[in-house]
């Protein structure tokens, strides 16, 4: 179907090339906010400590079990352009903050309903978008009014805080544990940069290994390369070890160029192959000479030069991956060392262990007891695969929140006190505003009520009951940190029963949640080039609207 037009004369004008589909105004909007709806729903029921998981089957049968909003989103093959955009809000929640993706995404999939009922009684999407910008400014306002600061060295604290985040998940009796190892490691790798703590979660290294149990878990002060040693003749266990970290290949390299060596005497035969043995020799005495007794190396080493190596007692791994490579000069405090003839003994770092061991089916080895490293691994142990995988997204939850908390030391209530308490706020303020966009402040207002709601109808409590115990005690002067103790079903003041969050989280919730909404909010015409398989896009019906042929 080819998009027509005709002049004055009758004459037709070809405007959009064959297959194109469109639909516009209303019919778009509406299209649109379906289906970024229906991934709010989709993940739902997923929300707080009695969500429910969903099993996600991939077109190679592969299955993942979770409840992990960014996990459900990045595995559902989503075609809507709009829902893809509700996919991005995910990504970027567990890019920027690394918890609280599906609130990000229930939020601002609630904001769409509110902002349809308002579009049905002809409010026009501009002053609904500039109502929602409003309002959400003013929730940012207000949770940082609510906001406590907390001092990174109290432990009880984070600890309350990564058990927070670890609710939802299926970890059950080993969250106290996997919270508390969160934290350890959290607090060996911040640093202070200036008058800023800094905690890169990059730093951390996750290795998951099935077999053993979930309190099995551990922290390995140092880092697991997941290789084995090169040579069977090479020390397993080295203690104090000095560690060199090379980055460039044992071996001699091939000449490119064709060349032809005329030998006319068998004693210049045995030299030049003698040659490069010595080469190689030369190599290793380099390593030696070092006082090094651990390499890791990130290209090859050749059988040879491994023999010398074994035979000076040296432990060596090879091809070592390069964000491993990294973390290990962080962790022993060596230096990467591009060029041998550089390898000087102050390049290398130290460890107090350096082992391999054999976990499962496989070697690694485990470079440990290192002297404050900058970057530390955790060794993740479950029976399953699939607890492994949902206990890796449960710790990187709480190593995500308990860095989030020291780099921005202020935390805000949880169980949808902060959301009560933005929603009663910005009612009071959208009567100031005024005006049509009024209704918009007060949609956005009933809009993060969601949250609540959702966490008390996920436990099988009766939820208008609980806003209306939420409301009426937020409405006291003491009652502003009081929220929904799903296992009771009543409310709770949230700061002393230790539901808190990292005031990050709630804040980028609501300013991803808020801008997507208004984006889609804004589009009243969505043209596209070719309908993709299975149906035309953008959900325009057949047929289509006028104007085409």
């Amino acid at each position: 179907m080819a998009y027509l037009t005709t002049t004055g004369s009758g004459q037709p004008v070809l405007i959009l090339k064959e297959g194109t589909t469109r639909s516009r105004g209303k019919e778009a909007q509406r299209n649109n906010i379906m289906a970024a709806r229906v991934i709010g729903e989709v993940l739902k029921t997923t929300l707080g400590p009695r969500g429910m998981d969903k099993m996600l089957i991939d077109n190679l049968g592969d299955i993942t079990i979770t409840n992990d909003g960014a996990a459900i989103l990045k595995e559902i093959d989503v075609e809507h352009p709009a829902a893809k955009m509700m996919v991005e809000i995910a990504k970027t929640q567990d890019d920027m903050v690394g918890d609280g993706t599906t609130t990000a995404v229930v939020l601002a999939s609630e904001l769409l309903k509110k902002a349809e009922e308002l579009l049905d009684q002809n409010i026009h999407p501009t002053i609904l978008v500039s109502g929602y910008r409003k309002a959400a400014q003013k929730a940012i306002e207000i949770i940082g009014k609510s906001a406590q600061p907390v001092d990174i060295d109290d432990k009880k604290t984070l600890l309350k805080v990564a058990l927070t985040s670890m609710g939802s998940k299926a970890v059950g009796a080993a969250r106290e544990h996997l919270a508390q190892i969160a934290i350890d490691t959290v607090k060996q790798i911040a640093e202070k940069r200036g008058d800023k703590m800094i905690a890169d979660i990059d730093n951390i290294q996750l290795v998951k290994k099935t077999g053993k149990s979930l309190l099995e878990t551990q922290l390995v002060r140092g880092i697991i390369v997941d290789k084995e040693v090169v040579h069977p003749g090479m020390p397993k266990k080295k203690e104090n070890a000095k560690i060199a970290l090379l980055d460039a290949a044992l071996e001699i390299e091939k000449t490119e160029i064709s060349a032809e060596i005329r030998i006319r005497d068998p004693a210049q035969m045995k030299a030049f192959l003698d040659q490069e043995t010595t080469m190689m020799k030369e190599m290793v005495d380099k390593i030696k000479a070092s006082k090094a007794d651990v390499v890791f190396c990130q290209k090859g080493i050749d059988d040879m030069v491994q023999h010398f190596l074994a035979k000076e007692g040296i432990m060596a791994a090879r091809r070592v991956k390069q964000s491993d490579m990294e973390k290990l000069s962080r962790a022993t405090g060596a230096r990467i060392v591009s060029d041998l003839e550089d390898l000087q003994a102050e390049d290398l770092g130290t460890a107090g262990l350096v082992e391999e061991r054999k976990i499962g089916e496989d070697k690694m080895i485990f470079v440990e007891k290192c002297k404050d490293p900058r970057s530390v691994a955790i060794l993740i142990r479950a029976g399953l695969e699939r607890m492994v995988d949902e206990a890796e997204r449960a710790m990187t939850d709480a190593l995500s929140v308990v860095s989030d908390v020291i780099e921005n030391s202020k935390i805000v209530a949880g169980g949808g006190a902060a959301e009560i308490e933005v929603a009663k706020e910005l009612r009071k303020y959208a009567t100031k505003v005024g005006g049509r966009e009024q209704l918009a402040i007060e949609a956005f207002a009933d809009a993060v009520e969601v949250i609540p709601r959702t966490l008390a109808e996920n436990a099988g409590l009766e939820p208008i009951d609980i806003l209306v115990d939420l409301r009426s005690a937020h409405e006291k002067e003491d009652g502003k940190y009081t929220g929904v103790n799903v296992f009771t079903g009543k409310t709770q003041n949230s700061f002393d029963e230790g539901v808190i969050e990292p005031i990050v989280v709630k804040e980028q919730a609501i300013k991803s949640a808020a801008e997507s909404a208004a984006m889609i909010l804004r589009i009243d015409d969505v043209i596209t080039a070719k309908a993709p398989k299975g149906g035309p896009g953008g959900g325009a019906p057949p047929g289509g609207p006028e104007g085409e042929e």
